[in-house]
């Protein structure tokens, strides 16, 4: 037999809701912050330089290409560390203020330039060219796979702040 689910509040009877005529339909509700001031402040400056030390790894990986550990291969990892975890930061901190097409465009951008650097670094597909050839072939494709990235985050970036902010760039989700 089926019934009804238990309901906060009782059981609905005809008539008026006082709880539902209170609610104003022009305040929009956020989910509730789970962490404090102090958590989100910690995560603010923490996850650019744990995203910027896995990127710098990564580079440091695939520019090493399974030889040998080297002074030049840890710098280009530290470098590559530094610069990713300031831009991440810095795009974290400016792009809610700017309106949400530049916004798009810089994540964009930075994703693109981020994924090309990693891209050009690997020796995959430099190996498969043979020695004499690779060159132009080489920055081309990396270029042309980097702007390929860059034009999907664009679009995907694009929707979810077209989606969740009015014209003048606040949040109404």
């Amino acid at each position: 037999m089926a019934q009804a689910a238990h309901v906060p509040g009782g059981v609905s009877r005809p008539g008026r809701t006082p709880a539902v005529e209170r609610r104003s339909s022009d305040i929009v509700r956020r989910t509730p912050d789970v962490f404090d001031a102090r958590t989100h402040r910690i995560a603010r400056l923490a996850v650019p330089v744990v995203l910027g030390l896995v990127y710098g790894y990564w580079v440091a990986a695939n520019n090493r290409d399974g030889g040998p550990i080297t002074g030049g291969n840890l710098v280009l990892g530290f470098a590559s560390t530094v610069v990713f975890a300031v831009l991440c930061a810095a795009l974290l901190m400016l792009g809610p203020r700017m309106p949400r097409e530049v916004h798009a465009v810089l994540w964009s951008a930075f994703v693109g330039c981020a994924f090309g650097f990693l891209y050009s670094q690997s020796g995959s597909f430099i190996s498969t060219q043979g020695a004499g050839q690779g060159g132009h072939h080489d920055v081309v494709r990396s270029l042309l796979m980097s702007l390929l990235v860059a034009a999907v985050t664009f679009v995907v970036f694009f929707y979810r702040y077209y989606t969740r902010e009015d014209a003048s760039g606040r949040r109404i989700r």
